[in-house]
């Protein structure tokens, strides 16, 4: 089994033990009951951020599957994970949480910039039917599951890790 893996199924427990204290149906309980969110879970476990995500919100959490994960250059979920790592981790992290609860149908029609929690950074947020949403690199996630409701707000699975970088073009 390698260390990811294992990594994520020790936070993926400890976040479920945590979830079970906390208020039913938290984002991070609905992330932890899901296996296809397990390396997010265990992202969200070594930044610290779980507590903070099952708090009262309301927060928008663009969700990446574990196959966004995968698809990062080789080596660089093990990396992030690393304690020494743990800063770029949170800001990878707060790039995907708005501190506003918004619904697919709340996202204007074409494209607009958004304000994650990550402050310095902005995402191009297109609603063209769907949503998809550029990042600081240029690519483009798609929400390919909207509007999960969790009593402190609401989740979007996306198929794409969003890292920070420069502004995105927002046509």
């Amino acid at each position: 089994m390698t260390v990811t893996k294992t990594f994520a199924i020790a936070a993926a427990a400890a976040l479920t033990m945590f979830a079970g204290s906390a208020k039913a149906n938290t984002i991070v309980d609905i992330a932890a009951a899901d296996d296809r969110f397990s390396t997010l879970v265990a992202a969200v476990g070594a930044a610290g951020l779980a507590e903070t995500l099952s708090g009262p919100g309301p927060f928008t959490v663009y969700a990446p599957l574990n196959d966004a994960f995968d698809a990062l250059p080789a080596g660089t979920v093990t990396t992030l994970l690393q304690p020494e790592n743990k800063d770029q981790l949170t800001n990878v992290l707060l790039y995907h949480v708005d501190d506003r609860e918004l619904q697919a149908s709340d996202f204007a029609a074409g494209s607009n910039y958004y304000k994650p929690v990550l402050a310095s950074e902005r995402l191009c947020i297109t609603s063209h039917g769907g949503v998809s949403i550029a990042d600081g690199t240029g690519d483009t996630a798609n929400v390919v599951v909207a509007n999960i409701q969790a009593s402190n707000g609401v989740i979007h699975v996306i198929d794409k890790v969003l890292l920070p970088g420069t502004r995105p073009a927002c046509h």
